[in-house]
């Protein structure tokens, strides 16, 4: 692989005499690697069922390598949710950040929804998620795969910074900044990434990573704990970003972090200020791990009494019509009424604490429910994502070699044997999405964005 000549000097006195063998390892392939999804099924029963063989990656407790030759993706597991496609290095931010039940999460560059999806996971319907992307194409992926993983507890949106730091200062227990940055240690899974690099360096980077970590600081309540993390090799962005975080909020402090095969410290000696807390950050190199290149951080902001309000958001009380009220109740899900919200014909359920979003760009607040047509009750494809098999009196699960789960998936009408009326369509036990049974042929309801191609 050709290197830009600037970025192999500064590698060649980063590395000294590893740089041989981080120039071999891009010739080699890219590992591959796929994340259980444990809101929804265990890491023991996933791999009870697994039609794939599957290797553990050490620093993530429910992150799997698979063969090249796997296509994961294309196989109704997939469309049940039950894991997430993600690059074995990049799971290791999310799985540092001492998630606990109950916590407010903030996610804030969080496209197309990798750490999102385990931060939620690990929240387990407790709590909330606030997921955001400034870019709002790419949040709409974000939200399809929050919605893939069942994830009721949300609130998504695409805001900069500055907006969502005006909004909710001192509010998160918990954030997680996976900073947009140069992708050095990329350059062996996208050669894009190199003309990337070229064009823009590092310095633009620098200055956006700034401007996201003045804001996130102020979002951040006394006592919680935020994750830095980029997927570049740049001192620039990483042992100096410490120094600027650190110069900027004094009451941080950066905590050790797990040390497993093959991973590095931070260098104190690429820190502007020789800090030698930066020893307890981590660095990844494609020639030490399975896995791309990634620095990560984990900081703790100090204890004190400051307190900041927040307007908590309460819906107009909405009185449901019968045929709502009717399929609602063949749901075993203990319902609060006073979260239900109805916009126009859409019927929401906000998670118990939803803070006030008036003015920001919201793609979606808790969980759809469905659309009111007329005289009846259409429920969502992340309502049927939501549900476990058991929680609805009609369903039917079909196992994943009978051939017509594919063809439900590519939205085809399939003869079926049950009780006329909805059915929640499942596979081996977990839904995929519903469908209107009569007289043993299924209207296909599967949404059509998400089917098999």
């Amino acid at each position: 692989m050709k290197l830009p000549e600037s970025f192999e000097i500064r590698m060649q006195e980063m590395l000294g005499e590893d740089f041989s063998k981080y120039q071999a390892s891009l010739d080699r392939p890219s590992f591959h690697g796929l994340r259980v999804n444990t809101n929804k099924i265990s890491v023991e029963e996933f791999l009870r069922i697994s039609p794939f063989s599957l290797k553990p990656v050490p620093w993530c407790s429910n992150g799997f390598y698979y063969d090249e030759d796997v296509q994961p993706a294309k196989h109704p597991y997939y469309f049940a949710g039950l894991y997430y496609i993600q690059e074995p290095s990049a799971m290791t931010p999310a799985s540092v950040l001492p998630i606990e039940p109950g916590d407010r999460v903030l996610d804030i560059c969080a496209a197309p929804g990798g750490k999102s999806t385990e931060l939620a996971a690990r929240l387990q319907g407790t709590g909330l998620l606030v997921s955001n992307d400034i870019s709002h194409s790419r949040a709409k992926a974000l939200l399809k795969n929050l919605e893939l993983f069942g994830i009721p507890n949300m609130l998504v949106l695409s805001e900069p910074s500055n907006a969502i730091a005006e909004r909710f200062e001192g509010f998160f227990d918990k954030i997680l900044i996976d900073a947009p940055c140069s992708g050095e240690g990329m350059f062996r899974k996208s050669n894009s990434m190199i003309k990337a690099w070229e064009k823009n360096g590092v310095e633009l980077f620098v200055n956006l990573q700034q401007s996201i970590l003045r804001e996130m600081v102020k979002c951040l309540r006394p006592g919680g704990s935020l994750v830095y993390s980029t997927c570049t090799f740049s001192p620039e962005e990483n042992e100096q970003a410490m120094d600027y975080l650190l110069e900027l909020a004094p009451e941080l402090e950066i905590q050790e972090l797990p040390m497993y095969d093959g991973f590095d410290t931070g260098h104190p000696e690429w820190s502007r200020t020789g800090n030698e807390a930066v020893k307890q950050c981590r660095r990844l190199w494609p020639h030490r791990v399975k896995g791309e290149g990634h620095f990560v951080a984990l900081l703790k902001k100090q204890e004190s009494e400051e307190t900041h309000g927040v307007n908590w958001y309460r819906p107009a009380k909405v009185k449901l019509p019968e045929e709502v009220r009717d399929f609602l109740n063949q749901i075993q899900w203990d319902w609060d009424a006073s979260r239900m919200e109805l916009q126009k014909d859409r019927l929401y359920y906000l998670p118990k604490e939803m803070p006030d979003g008036t003015g920001l760009r919201i793609l979606r607040n808790g969980l759809l429910l469905g659309e009111l047509k007329k005289n009846r009750f259409e429920p969502s494809q992340s309502l049927a994502m939501a549900l476990r098999m058991e929680e609805y009196e009609n369903a039917i699960s079909l196992p994943a070699s009978d051939e017509r789960v594919i063809r439900y998936l590519k939205g085809e009408t399939i003869e079926l044997e049950g009780r006329n009326g909805l059915i929640l369509f499942c596979v081996d036990g977990y839904p995929l999405g519903w469908g209107k049974l009569l007289n043993g042929s299924l209207k296909n309801k599967y949404l059509a964005g998400w089917r098999w191609q």
